[in-house]
Parts: C-alpha cells; sequence; structure tokens
C-alpha cells in the first residue's frame, strides 16, 4: 500500500500531523471531528489523507456527533478517532461513557489548552487530567496516555489504537497545544516496522450471541461487527453477556462494571508505561507527565550540578495509575515535587499513592505558559 507521506525515514512535522500519520499507519479509516484549537491540524491532516487510503473523514455538526460517529464506525468494523480539545472534550463525556459501557474501541485525542470554558484557545494546559480519567459519571475504566515530545505523538497515536483494539476499551491520548503545535524531527517507520493489534472476533455464531460475554476468561469478549450477518444487541444500559438490558438486577450490573474495570486493572503491567531518570540513588524525586517533563529532565541535570540528588519519574500513562510504584518511591526519597500546568490534578494521584511515607509538593503553574527547568530548580532547593 501507498501512503500520502515519506514512511522509512524521519520528517520534521508538528505533533498534529504526527499524530493524524500515526493514526492511518496504525489503521485508522474512519475519522469523525469539529475543528477546534489547537487540534485542528489534527482534522486537517486527516481530511487531506484518508481519501487517498480509501478512508473517511467526516466534518460533524459538533463535538457529540463526533464521539457517537467513531462509535458507530468502530462496530461497523472500522478503527476510528476524533481529535478536540477541553471544550469540546467536554460535550464527548457522555457518549465517552457510552463507549465504555459498550466496550468500544475508539481513540479520542484531546489536545489541552487553558480552560475552563473557551479559556485560552492557543496556548498549553494540563488542566484535563482529572476529566479523562473522571470525566463520565458512574464507575468506569479506561486509559489516558500522555506523550512528551512530537515522537512520542507519533509512537502513543499508535500504541493508543493498539490497546483499544486488545482491550475493547477507549484510549484517550492526552497532549496538549505546545506539543501539537511543535515541530521536531520524527521517525515515520515502514508498516512493517510497526506491531500491529486487531480486536478478537467471534470464531462462530455462538461466540457471536455473547458480545459482552467473558469467553476466553480474559475479559474481553470478541466484537461482532454490524453487517457480518450477526444479531447483536449494543446498548449503554445495563445489559447481559447477550446485551439485552437488565437494568433493575444488581447482580448483573456489578459483573458487568467490575468486568469492565478489572479487565485493565489484571493487565496494568501491560498498559502502565513510564521513564525513569536518575532515581537510583535519588533522594528527591520529580513525577510528572507531558510537555512539563522536558523541563523536568533538564531540572535534574542542574540540580545534580549543584549537589542534590534528584531524579525524575516521567509518566507516559496516566490511568491506570501505578499507585504502588509512587509508594514505593515514596520509601526511597524524602520529598517529592510535582510540576503541573494546573492547580493541582497529578498532584492529587501522586499524593494518594505515596501514601505518607514522603512530602508531596506540588509546583503549580497556569495561564499557558510552561514551567522554566530553574522555576523547577528554585523549588527543590528553596
Amino acid at each position: 500500500m501507498r501512503y500520502p507521506f515519506p514512511v522509512g525515514k524521519s520528517d520534521f512535522i508538528q505533533g498534529d500531523e504526527a499524530i493524524a500519520r500515526a493514526a492511518i499507519l496504525a489503521g485508522c479509516r474512519f475519522y469523525a471531528g469539529y475543528p477546534i484549537t489547537p487540534a485542528s491540524e489534527i482534522f486537517e491532516a486527516m481530511a487531506l489523507y484518508m481519501p487517498l487510503v480509501d478512508g473517511v473523514s467526516i466534518q460533524m455538526e459538533d463535538e457529540l456527533a463526533s464521539m457517537a460517529a467513531i462509535i458507530g464506525a468502530s462496530w461497523a468494523g472500522a478503527k476510528a478517532m476524533t481529535a478536540t480539545s477541553g471544550p469540546g472534550f467536554s460535550l464527548m463525556q457522555e457518549n465517552l461513557g457510552y463507549a465504555i459501557m459498550t466496550e468500544t474501541p475508539v481513540v479520542v485525542v484531546d489536545v489541552q489548552r487553558g480552560g475552563p470554558s473557551t479559556g485560552q484557545p492557543t496556548l498549553a494546559a494540563q488542566g484535563d487530567i482529572m476529566q479523562a480519567i473522571w470525566g463520565t459519571h458512574g464507575d468506569h475504566s479506561l486509559i489516558v496516555l500522555s506523550p512528551s515530545t512530537v515522537q512520542e505523538a507519533f509512537d502513543f497515536t499508535i500504541r493508543a489504537f493498539n490497546l483499544a483494539e486488545k482491550y475493547r476499551t477507549p484510549v484517550v491520548l492526552l497532549t496538549d497545544a505546545e506539543i501539537a503545535h511543535m515541530r521536531e524531527r520524527v521517525y515515520v517507520p515502514l508498516p512493517e516496522e510497526i506491531e500491529i493489534i486487531n480486536r478478537k472476533l467471534p470464531a462462530n455464531e455462538e461466540e457471536a450471541k455473547f458480545p459482552f460475554g467473558d469467553i476466553h476468561g480474559d475479559g474481553v469478549p470478541p466484537m461482532p461487527i454490524f453487517g457480518r450477518g450477526y444479531r447483536t444487541y449494543v446498548t449503554g444500559l445495563t445489559h447481559d453477556e447477550r446485551g439485552r438490558p437488565r437494568t433493575v438486577e444488581a447482580e448483573v450490573h456489578e459483573k458487568l462494571i467490575r468486568r469492565i474495570i478489572e479487565k485493565l486493572e489484571r493487565n496494568r503491567e501491560d498498559i502502565i508505561s513510564y521513564d525513569a531518570f536518575e532515581l537510583d540513588d535519588a533522594e528527591v524525586a520529580i513525577v510528572s507527565t507531558g510537555i512539563v517533563s522536558r523541563s523536568a529532565v533538564r531540572a535534574v541535570k542542574i540540580l545534580r550540578e549543584r549537589g542534590v540528588k534528584a531524579g525524575l519519574l516521567k509518566l507516559n500513562t496516566i490511568w491506570p495509575f501505578d499507585f504502588d510504584m509512587i509508594e514505593e518511591l515514596a520509601e526511597r526519597v524524602r520529598k517529592i515535587y510535582v510540576p503541573e500546568m494546573n492547580l493541582g490534578q497529578l498532584y492529587h494521584l501522586v499524593k494518594e499513592g505515596a501514601n505518607g511515607k514522603a512530602e508531596v509538593e506540588l509546583i503549580a503553574k497556569i495561564g499557558g505558559e510552561v514551567h522554566t527547568p530553574m522555576e523547577i530548580v528554585e523549588r527543590v532547593v528553596g
């Protein structure tokens, strides 16, 4: 297959462009969205590329419809994605819950900007962390990834599709305006260099009768595809293994919700990803994610030059969150610093994980400017 962009070589591209190219290489063939800064370039790239790879790109009337469209496309057998920013992500929450409840593999890109409301359309923020995890109502779980470079934006997009397909779940790629509009050298691999995971399909008619049944014991049911002759019922109501509504039976509801959550919890080692930098002998640790991690790396180097044994834990997966790893880190260091572009979101997860074993201090910054390395250093040295 010929791709509408160079493969097997490096290119100098924006984060949004990297996400679009990665989606196509991951097998995405349906994109629905609504233009919004700073995610519009993803839509523009998909509108350009999709017709050239026999895919579909469609502008919907709003973000509610965009989310609904990719859910429908996924059940029709397509790998599907949408992209938005804070205001649009808020509108997607109800249908994001529907995708969780119906175990629909989709990828949702949230390019964060300053909020709330329309806020700061062209400036970066990290104010959607808690929303990405808990934005929809009810007990649930999903996967949230967070890149810190344009290369990671590319790589994590492919990983997002693979995780969505493997575990039949929505995956949120949580990036920001800085990474979206930043240009960096990105290696775009050949298709044969990329691991591609596709959803499990029913092996026969009998399996197709249980689109929400734990047939293989791994918590992830095979997914029947609409239009292939199966009689499949899909609903956001509490349902049994056949998909039939069972809204007043407590045991049915508990069995369904626990399975949806536990299929991710039992595979935490496969899902959770992080990078550790200078943590082996660290006495103070910085825990960060996304764009701020770039400043944190430099801050650790400066602190080391000044004789402070500092280290960095960069979280590539925000949810599921590895509370045990944070507690183990807290047992080895005297203090943990959490720089983030909000007034405290990742901080609360880290503090819960530390479990009182080490002091946890927030380094908050809002207004659209990324922390400088020296701002982090100055807080650490006091």
